[in-house]
């Protein structure tokens, strides 16, 4: 099943979010957008919807569609939480990829959903391919693996997983926001250099998951800007891009900061498939920074 053209609305899930945000204002021209999300925002047009629930969606398709296809952002993200609410991540994360992708199925549309690196284990050595063998370390990781095996499950020739990582961008919370502020309220800071990844704004994965909606063909993609860094130089570049000055950051290994959740140590993403989808890669993460800063 694959999308030469878009035509008729589109549901983004999490339209409220950090990324569902962006996806809504990165719709293409003429695209009709119903946005939904358990709050009411800009953008959203139907709120409250338990999507894991089937009759509750049933009706979401009856009073919005008919549907030309779904981008899926919305997710348990608390990573630490997670462990412990594994009943809550796994209804969000996964229950509701298959309730999903069942309604797509059944009105024979396309729907792409968002992913995570958290799928994989972190010890590789070299950027993950997509078909690189998952192996979640953490509850909200296993959870979302579990949605992408319940989403090809109902629905194989129309689903489309977009995994990315790191994410941040002009709203909600994130790495790069967090450390601006605590660099106004601190003179040094300690940030975590053992985990490495590639930060990527929802500025250019937003353009991503409409291309993959429209021209995509089922299966997995990675999707993260290019080049990887650790945390701390994540945090370096922020500060300098800010023009912070005064303000040392100091490196430190990520026992220092014990979670609930292990995290990954290495989690880059091999782009190749959405790079040949699209002819290009996503830009450098140091760039997107910038852009996302004002630079």
């Amino acid at each position: 099943m694959t999308n030469s053209a878009i035509e008729g609305n589109i549901l983004v899930t999490g339209a409220a979010g950090m990324l569902g945000s962006q996806v809504l204002l990165a719709a293409p021209d003429g695209v009709a957008v119903i946005g939904t999300d358990l709050v009411e925002a800009p953008g959203v047009k139907a709120h409250g919807v338990d999507l894991s629930d089937p009759q509750a969606v049933k009706t979401l398709f009856a009073e919005h569609g008919p549907f030309a296809g779904i981008i899926h952002t919305a997710a348990y993200t608390a990573v630490d939480k997670a462990e412990e609410e594994p009943e809550l991540a796994m209804k969000v994360n996964g229950t509701v990829c298959g309730v999903l992708a069942e309604a797509a199925k059944e009105a024979g549309i396309p729907l792409v959903i968002v992913g995570t690196d958290f799928v994989f284990n972190g010890k590789a050595s070299e950027p993950y391919t997509e078909d690189f063998e998952p192996d979640p370390i953490s509850v909200y990781g296993e959870t979302k693996y579990q949605g992408e095996v319940l989403a090809f499950a109902a629905h194989p020739e129309g689903t489309r997983i977009v995994r990315t990582q790191w994410l941040y961008g002009p709203r909600g919370k994130h790495f790069p926001a967090t450390m601006l502020a605590l660099a106004k309220e601190r003179d040094h800071l300690k940030v975590v250099s053992d985990q490495r990844g590639s930060p990527t704004s929802t500025l250019e994965l937003a353009p991503a998951l409409w291309d993959v909606l429209q021209k995509g063909e089922a299966g997995v993609y990675h999707a993260a800007c290019e080049g990887d860094c650790s945390w701390f130089d994540l945090a370096s570049a922020t500060l300098e891009l800010s023009g912070v000055e005064g303000v040392t950051i100091e490196p430190c290994s990520t026992d220092a900061f014990p979670r609930p959740a292990p995290r990954p140590e290495y989690s880059v993403l091999s782009c190749k498939r959405l790079e040949a989808l699209r002819g290009a890669p996503l830009a450098h993460w140091r760039d997107a920074l910038s852009t996302y800063l004002g630079n």
